[in-house]
Parts: structure tokens; sequence; C-alpha cells
């Protein structure tokens, strides 16, 4: 079986140690000069053509991990770049992208500056619209892109509408670039793009306010998740265009939508008859709803699954490339899956859950190796032997852990940076394998758990993350933990063909992952 996990409570790793020659079929040399040093001498490229074969006897190393979920793919380090980031884990960071405004870089005048906005070419605009830190010129950028409603003192009130629910947009990429740029002012985020209604009619449907926090949900009706989906959002008077900036308190009011949600769908499909106020539940009615739903899911025999996600951070190139998420004023998504549909033949066949692909592993490993998969992980985890063996360095793999769940970085990362959270709670002596069996300590010990991992992102410097969850579909005991991933994407690791074959591609050891992240913890509150 292709995983890193193992019975015996170690990982395994695998170590290439490359060796070889290679036959030269050259036929011509093409020997040019290419440039010179300091003192005048030249430089050539005779070096690119040797006159006969080549040898490697002894390349740099390079370790081969198999991911401990096997659909996963393995995960390769270069151990001359790992060496020089467990030397120096300061390069293990994304430096803040400097101030940038053109106009100021060219010394312009309003006029001066109102006219190059208006001549600039377009991927150029793109270029400013994603880069600039200069709200004035975000503004002028704003304006002309989309026509703009303001009051007697130039202040923004609206957008001008061709029809109902069409607004006047010359170029719609433009202006959400714009719209998604953090220096734009809040006042002309909230119009052009945050109020409700303003990106179409999606109903909404639940709402979370507590102090400073705001958050709804909002129907998505007509999805790309063929029967609908949920996406909490921050409200209009609660910006978050930044992970630093999220609180608790927002996090909670995020989430508790998304239990709310999936506890109450699960009740109407379970027969249980609801009399429900309309306003959020508190914890405490949603604990004792989700008691009744638990219950009536063990005599259900249904076994839908949860989805849940979150896309954050927001790019767009000059060239025309959305490189990240839809926007990135901060939002979550979620749905309930099903357990089947329908083929087109007029058969059945299962409907798809990332989490299935867990309850796969799950069942192999016992097949393979007569044991439990996840107890497994956790001894591996646990008892980590640091993967260039050096044991003068950090080890281990934890970054935070409480009674309920564990933050780590996975031994094989399918992203660089990548962090795992498993809930390692029990609930009636099996472990918790989605929010349904979860009560509100564990609830929210994951909240918590999902806040660290994004503050230490945003520590470190990354602006996209990639969040998800692995759920065990509802009503089902296989020992299957819930697990959630969070997926940096990093300007120098976007993805290429390797990743495409899952093959991925790390400059560090995970051991010296780990501590980077928790020297972050000593600074976020």
């Amino acid at each position: 079986m292709r995983t890193c996990v193992t019975p015996t409570g170690t990982f395994r790793v695998g170590l290439h140690r490359p060796s070889y020659s290679v036959r030269n079929l050259r036929d011509k040399d093409f020997l040019l000069h290419l440039g010179s040093l300091p003192d005048g001498s030249p430089v050539d490229n005779q070096a690119n053509f040797p006159p006969g074969d080549v040898n490697e006897p002894a390349g740099r190393w390079i370790y081969e991990i198999p991911n401990a979920l096997p659909f996963h793919g393995a995960t390769y380090i270069d151990s001359i770049w790992a060496a020089a980031r467990a030397k120096n884990s300061s390069l293990i960071k994304i430096e803040p992208p400097p101030d940038c405004s053109l106009a100021q870089a060219l010394g312009l005048n309003e006029t001066e500056r109102q006219t190059m906005i208006r001549r600039l070419p377009l991927p150029l605009k793109y270029a400013l619209a994603a880069s600039s830190t200069d709200s004035a010129e975000l503004m002028l950028l704003a304006q002309g892109c989309c026509r703009m409603e303001f009051d007697v003192n130039g202040e923004p009130v609206g957008l001008k509408y061709l029809r109902p629910g069409k607004s006047d947009i010359d170029d719609f990429e433009l202006f959400e670039t714009i719209a998604n740029n953090p220096h734009l002012p809040d006042r002309w985020k909230e119009i052009i793009v945050l109020r409700p209604g303003v990106q179409g009619g999606s109903e909404i449907v639940g709402r979370f306010a507590q102090d400073e926090t705001h958050v709804f949900e909002y129907l998505r009706r007509n999805s790309y998740i063929p029967w609908g989906h949920y996406a909490a959002n921050m409200g209009h008077d609660a910006v978050r265009y930044r992970t630093s900036d999220l609180t608790f308190a927002d996090m909670r009011g995020l989430r508790h939508l998304y239990y709310q949600r999936m506890i109450v769908v699960l009740a109407e499909r379970f027969g249980i008859n609801l009399a429900l106020p309309k306003r959020s539940l508190t914890t405490d009615e949603l604990e004792s709803l989700r008691k009744k739903v638990l219950m009536a899911a063990e005599q259900s025999g249904q076994h839908p699954a949860t989805l849940w996600g979150w896309n954050f951070g927001y790019d767009f190139s000059g060239s025309g490339y959305r490189l990240h998420a839809s926007h990135q004023m901060i939002h979550q998504q979620y749905a309930l899956t099903p357990e089947a549909v329908a083929t087109t033949d007029g058969g059945a066949m299962p409907s798809y859950s990332c989490g299935d692909q867990v309850a796969d592993v799950i069942e192999q490993y016992r097949q393979d190796c007569d044991s439990d998969f996840f107890c497994d992980y956790l001894c591996c985890i646990r008892e980590n032997v640091r993967t260039d063996g050096d044991q003068q360095k950090e080890r281990s793999l934890i970054v935070h852990e409480d009674e309920n769940v564990l933050l780590f970085v996975p031994k094989a990362q399918t992203s660089q940076w990548e962090l795992q959270l498993m809930v390692i709670a029990n609930a009636d002596g099996q472990p918790i394998g989605n929010v349904l069996e979860a009560d509100t300590a564990v609830r929210e010990s994951i909240d918590r758990g999902i806040l660290l991992a994004q503050h230490i992102f945003a520590k470190l410097g990354a602006r996209m993350v990639t969040s998800l969850e692995y759920s065990k579909r509802i009503g089902i005991r296989n020992g299957q933990r819930l697990l959630y991933a969070f997926l940096p994407k990093l300007p120098w690791s976007m993805g290429a063909f390797s990743e495409a074959q899952h093959r991925y591609i790390s400059s560090h050891f995970p051991e010296d992952f780990a501590a980077a992240c928790r020297r972050q913890i000593e600074h976020i509150q």
C-alpha cells in the first residue's frame, strides 16, 4: 500500500542517492561567448558541450515520502534546498509586497493621474488593480470601469444599473480585481462588492451577529454543486480582507452557520419535526438538536456527507489569468452531499465525497496491514523521526494540540507549507469523523485550530490558502477521523506537471516547517 504510515509507528521514507551515466548523442558543438567577468576575462559555454559521455557519481539526495493518504501521491524533498532552510529557518517566509503607486512613481499631478489611468493598456490596468497600494489610484480605476452614484460630497452611494440585477460595468474582471484589493477604501468596497444584493439575487437564509462580528448565510441556488450550496460571508459592515484581521468571534460565526445549516438539513431529511425560531440558534439549542439528529442518523439507513471548503485570497495577472478564488472578502462554502446519484441510463452510482477516499484508505490499510490506519497515523506523528536523521535538529511535526484536536505538518505535503487539523477526540468510544458527531467543546476546538492555522499562514506571508474538510459519511462507523487540510499557494509553487501527476516538490523538511509554525504562535494573540 502506497502510504508513509506503518503499523510499526514510524513513517516510511524513501531516499534516492542518484548515481548514473548518460551516453552523449550530440553531433555538434555550438561554442559561444556569453559575457565577461569583472576583471574582463571571458565567459563561454564550453561546459555545456562535453566531448564525451556524462557521469554523475553522486547527485544530490532526494527524499521520496508517500502521502499518508495514497490518493495524494508522494512528496519529493530536495536535500540541498531543505538543508538551507534547516540551517536558516527565516527562509520559510514570503516577504510582504512592496508599496506600489504608479502615479507617485511618475510624479504625476491629479490631472495627469486621471489621464494616465484612462490611457493605460488593459493588461497594465489589470496589473495595477491587483498590486497598487494607492487608494486614490484604485478609486480612479474603479470609476473608469463602472458607473457609480455619488452624493453632494463626492462620496459613493451606489452603482448605476442598466436594468435590475445588471450593473453598468465595462470590464468585470478589472472591476472584480479592484474590488478585491484591500487598499481600496472600505466604503468603496461596500458599495461595489460587499452590500447584500450587489453580487446578485442569492437569498440570505441565515445570519450571525455578535459584538463586531456580522456574518450572512447566502443560498447559492443555481450552483456548480448540483443540489445548491451555502456560503457564509462576512457582512458588509464587518470587512475582513486579511486572515490576520479575523477574530475568534468571526470564525465562530462563520462556522456556526455551517454547523447549524448541516444539522437543520439533516433533521429535515431524517423526519424530525422542527419548530425553529427565525434567528440563529443558540449554542445550547444547536447542541440539543444535534443530539436528536445523531440518534435519528443511526436509525435512518441514509449516509449523506458534509462538504466544506474555504478559498482565501484573490489575485489576477496582467495576462488575464485568475490566480485564485472568487473574491478575497472572507467567506466559507458548504453543502450536504447525497449518498447516490441516478445515472443517465436509469441506474445509480455513488455520489462523490472527498471523505470517501479516506474511508477507502482505512479499509485497504486494514486489509493490507491488519491494523487501524488512524491509530497508526497518530502514533507515527507523535513518534516522528526527523526526515534527514539529524538528531540535533527539530523532530516534532506537531504545531498545536488540545484535548480534542491536533494541528500538525503532514510528513508528505501536497503543497509546500501544508498544515492539517485532525480531531483526536472520541464520542461514545468511536473516533469523531464528522461535525454531527462533534459536541460543542470539540467544535470550538476545531474552530480555534482553523483560525490558528490561518493566523500562522498570515504571519508567514501566505496570501492565498485553500482549506477543505475530509469528513466521514453520516451514520457510518469505520474508525475515520475528521480531518482538515490547509493548502497555501506559494509564489514559486503554483502547480505544474509534477503536481498534476501528484508528485509534490518541497524545499524544506516537514519538521523545520513545523518549527517555523510554532515560532509564529508566540506572536499570535
